[in-house]
């Protein structure tokens, strides 16, 4: 961010039709400092600012010369930058959007966090990124030294808790659990968030919006929750084929007796049921698992820009194409085919005539 505070200092002491001379002995100060200031060779003491706005009836942020309205468009037109990279894979893209955003905007909260997420991401084993392990190196204490600043500083409290959030998992990325661990243990308990308290303060027209969002990122919870159960690898494969068969179930109440049908989680879902099936040895099972996978899949890839869904829990539900995250600029039918069906679970079925079908639609 330029400051134009010489400009401004100018502009209003020649409003006021006084001199350098006549401005410099108000604030105690030589007129070859005044002077300075307007030439833009130098800025004034802080704790001179104040006195300087005040005597020209201003606020601080106007004789620095900042427009709140221009920084907010600014800031978006780089947010918007941002997830049109990051929905379709472009960590280093992010990177590099997020540090001009922050070289003009050094204090802005909001491109501090995107810069940090963005380091994180780039360390992401799970994408298509061939430097993963050396960024992970390379932008850890760069990322730690981003969380601590905005866990110090931040005065939003949901930025806040997600770079703190973010900063434990990379301690424990790194190896440092209990640095983690103990981090961690700082956040409060879901029992006291606002979503659990918030209700009885609400007006009567806040209520509906304010339960159905409630409702919607309880059931994100829960189903997270459950998948991370069912590939924790402390269950026997009938078990977690129990707990994925649940997650479809509770999808169904939730979407009024539908699964969603291109949803990036709902292949990733039916690849995890058919490896447990492929190592109980169930071959009929796996392949038709892959197949329901493989259809999601394509449908995933080709989703339209926006679409709406609704239910009697969540009400109306728009999601735009752009919305999705992602470390890896693979369609997700290649991610299928080359990643995910390359597990060697599925090495027995892999000359069947219905794999090499299902490897044919994702191709």
């Amino acid at each position: 961010m330029i400051l134009k505070i010489g400009d401004q200092i100018k502009y209003l002491r020649k409003a006021k039709d006084i001199t350098q001379e006549e401005f410099a002995s108000i604030l105690g100060v030589s007129y070859q400092s005044v002077s300075r200031w307007e030439n833009d060779t130098c800025y004034p003491d802080m704790e001179l600012l104040p006195t300087i706005a005040e005597f020209f009836g201003i606020t601080v942020d106007k004789l620095l010369g900042v427009d709140k309205s221009i920084e907010k468009a600014h800031v978006n037109e780089y947010l918007r930058q941002f997830q049109s990279a990051v929905s379709v894979g472009n960590v280093n893209e992010c990177i590099t959007i997020a540090r001009k955003g922050v070289a003009e905007y050094p204090n802005n909260f909001v491109l501090l966090n995107k810069l940090m997420y963005a380091l994180f991401v780039s360390g992401d084993d799970d994408g298509n990124i061939p430097d993963w392990q050396e960024n992970k190196k390379k932008y850890d204490a760069e990322i730690t030294t981003l969380g601590e600043r905005i866990m110090k500083y931040c005065p939003d409290q949901n930025i806040r808790l997600e770079a703190t959030s973010r900063l434990a998992f990379n301690h424990c990325a790194m190896g440092r659990k209990e640095i983690g661990r103990a981090i961690y243990e700082t956040l409060p308990s879901a029992e006291y968030s606002r979503e659990n308290q918030m209700w009885w303060s609400l007006s009567d027209d806040e209520k509906l919006p304010f339960l159905r969002n409630k409702v919607k990122q309880d059931y994100e919870a829960l189903r997270s929750s459950m998948w991370l159960l069912s590939n924790s690898g402390c269950l026997s494969d009938e078990q977690s084929i129990a707990v994925i068969n649940k997650v479809f179930e509770v999808e169904i109440i939730a979407y009024d007796g539908t699964i969603i049908p291109d949803g990036w989680g709902v292949a990733k879902l039916q690849l995890d049921i058919a490896k447990s099936y492929a190592r109980l040895g169930n071959r009929s099972k796996a392949l038709e698992h892959l197949n329901t996978g493989a259809i999601a899949a394509k449908a995933f890839d080709h989703r339209p820009e926006t679409q709406s869904y609704s239910s009697i829990l969540f009400g109306n539900i728009e999601q735009k194409r752009s919305d999705f995250e992602t470390s890896d600029t693979r369609s997700l039918c290649e991610i299928m085919r080359d990643k995910w069906l390359a597990s060697i679970n599925f090495d027995f079925l892999r000359d069947s005539k219905e794999f090499l079908e299902i490897i044919r639609m994702l191709s």
